[in-house]
């Protein structure tokens, strides 16, 4: 925590934005590598503006200022932002392009090369104002106490959790780039990194990455640019036809390039390779990052792990939920995600959350990505929604479920029962659908989202993330939601499948598991697809209005409560298999 207070800290960016000769600054949320998760030191949101959340980026001007997110944030920026010194704007409904046009007319506006991307800038140029990159970033100036970077042991992960060797991986990328023309790939995805040379780190939280860049060839040779000192000897293995390369060494590494095709994601890239490739004379080649496909389409070893871990994960979920109506009034959000996390470290296997619960009790639920406080946290009282979401870092893979609960013992509303089996409607829409291999997820959103819809109801998120393989939880390149992507489901992938409803200043719901898209055992001129559903937890049977639910859908529920019975029973003790049993029992409308 900066031991300068919040209000003096847009003063002294300004201070060094005149040092910088520009009129103002655009500062995006994240690090060097673009990821979601970063480490305390490229917190400059956060420093900068108060606001935590994950997603969302900053404009200060001399008399002006303005952060933007989401709408999984709204009221989060509302709490944590002084309205006296900000303007706190939805990222779709008023974007900061037109806000600066509006704002920033004949101005310089200084950005950090490294940490913004192409895409990122692209969006924001205008005729009115002009954009200078700055050597030296102004929010490090003035963040005098700013943490160090992260240096975490580099781990190897073994092939028994990774089904491919790291050799046989960066042939076939290889392979690609030639097919292509090109010469070289810039691997700045942490996550593709890892994902690529089989290894893990602990440099940012709840994501097991190493924060280094990589330049594949397209030999297969790679350079990655870590300090030696940090590799493991368990993860030498890995590093066959590998060069490891100082960070130092990189801008004269990349000037090396000249003459050569040098293929990088626009969106997943800093400015700053971009520059100095072009200075160098290299060619440039944009194109999507060759390791994120192969990377989300799981292999059969990663698919065996990740039903392994759910089981595991399962049941730590269930002996928490049994917990919560047994004696979870009268504790606090904050100590009952301690309790779940407990729970999940049972297991030897266990490495940690998956990113914050959201632990959330009556009105805070309503808030999709709320983040409770020792302190500021609520109680669980009786006759309350309470919404967890939560997930786990395993070694054979990464998990994210929800449930929402009604902790009685009086009988919940009509309308909050109504509303949670609408929602139940569109997670058992999406876990039925088959479709053709192929289809985006733009396509599958409205499954989930229908029985809302017919009564006037929908959520601001998307139904659908993908998530890695003991990596982020957060993994593209596929989702599911009303932003339409050009990538096609296939075989192998997971996604979370997670519609919701929130009633501001009243409760929030939103029901998640994990689905593996798998071949789907159907005679068709062409293939389809279909979901397996990974993760195994009781939906709360208090909050089902049964008579709204269709007889295929009710039919699939009580088959999911019965897969769940008997698949995690076994792996609990008497009374929470006692109470499983209960929770599972069949619902008749």
């Amino acid at each position: 925590m900066s031991l300068i207070p919040l209000a003096n800290r847009q003063a002294l960016v300004r201070k060094a934005l005149e040092a910088s000769h520009v009129d103002g600054f655009f500062l995006p949320r994240g690090d060097e590598f673009m990821g979601e998760y970063v480490a305390p030191y490229a917190e400059r949101l956060a420093w900068l503006t108060g606001f935590t959340g994950s997603a969302g980026m900053a404009i200060l001007l001399r008399d002006k200022a303005a952060v933007f997110s989401d709408g999984r944030y709204t009221s989060q920026l509302r709490d944590q932002v002084d309205a006296s010194q900000w303007e706190c704007l939805h990222v779709t409904n008023e974007p900061p392009g037109p806000w600066l046009a509006a704002n920033g007319k004949g101005l310089r506006i200084g950005y950090d090369p490294r940490l913004v991307s192409e895409v990122q800038l692209n969006a924001l140029i205008g005729d009115g104002h002009e954009f200078v990159a700055l050597d030296a970033n102004p929010i490090d100036a003035a963040w005098s106490d700013k943490p160090l970077p992260p240096e975490s042991e580099v781990r190897f992960q073994e092939e028994a959790f990774s089904g491919e060797d790291s050799l046989s991986k960066r042939r076939k990328i290889g392979g690609a780039l030639r097919k292509a023309g090109q010469e070289a790939m810039l691997v700045c995805d942490p996550t593709s990194l890892a994902w690529l040379l089989n290894i893990r780190g602990d440099d940012v939280p709840h994501t097991p990455v190493v924060l280094a860049f990589g330049i594949l060839h397209h030999d297969a040779s790679l350079e990655v640019f870590v300090d030696i000192s940090r590799v493991s000897p368990d993860a030498a293995v890995s590093f066959l036809a590998v060069s490891i390369l100082p960070p130092q060494d990189l801008p004269e590494r990349l000037k090396a390039l000249s003459g050569q095709v040098v293929r990088f994601d626009p969106a997943q890239t800093g400015l700053w390779f971009i520059q100095t490739l072009s200075q160098a004379g290299a060619k440039l080649a944009r194109g999507v990052d060759l390791c994120a496909l192969p990377r989300a389409c799981k292999n059969e070893t990663e698919q065996s792990g990740a039903r392994k871990v759910h089981l595991t994960d399962s049941t730590a979920l269930c002996r928490f939920l049994h917990f919560v109506s047994r004696e979870g009034t009268g504790l606090r959000e904050t100590r009952l995600a301690e309790i779940l996390n407990d729970f999940r470290a049972a297991s030897p296997d266990y490495h940690g959350e998956s990113f914050p619960a959201i632990s959330a009790v009556g009105p805070n639920a309503a808030l999709p990505h709320y983040r409770a406080l020792p302190g500021e946290d609520r109680v669980l009282e009786a006759n309350q929604v309470y919404l967890i979401d939560s997930g786990g870092q395993y070694s054979a893979g990464t998990t994210d479920v929800t449930r929402t609960i009604w902790n009685g013992p009086e009988a919940p509303p009509a309308a909050l029962c109504e509303a949670f089996t609408r929602v139940l409607k569109g997670n058992i829409a999406l876990a039925r659908a088959r479709f053709p291999a192929g289809t985006t997820g733009h396509r599958l959103d409205a499954l989930a989202r229908y029985a809302l819809w017919q009564a006037g109801l929908d959520y601001d998120h998307g139904t659908g993330h993908g998530i890695g393989s003991y990596l982020s939880v957060h993994e593209g390149p596929q989702n599911i939601s009303s932003v339409a992507r050009p990538i096609g489901l296939e075989a192998g992938m997971i996604l979370s499948d997670e519609p919701g409803y929130y009633l501001p200043g009243e409760y929030g719901i939103r029901l998640e598991n994990l689905l593996l898209v798998r071949p789907a055992p159907v005679k068709a001129r062409t293939a389809f697809l279909e979901f397996e559903v990974l993760g195994f937890a009781p939906f709360d049977r208090t909050l089902i209005m049964a008579s709204l639910l269709e007889p295929e859908e009710l039919r699939w529920l009580n088959a999911y409560h019965e897969d769940t019975l008997a698949r995690i029973g076994p792996l609990l003790d008497e009374t929470d298999r006692t109470w499983l049993a209960a929770a599972c029992a069949p619902i008749t409308n």
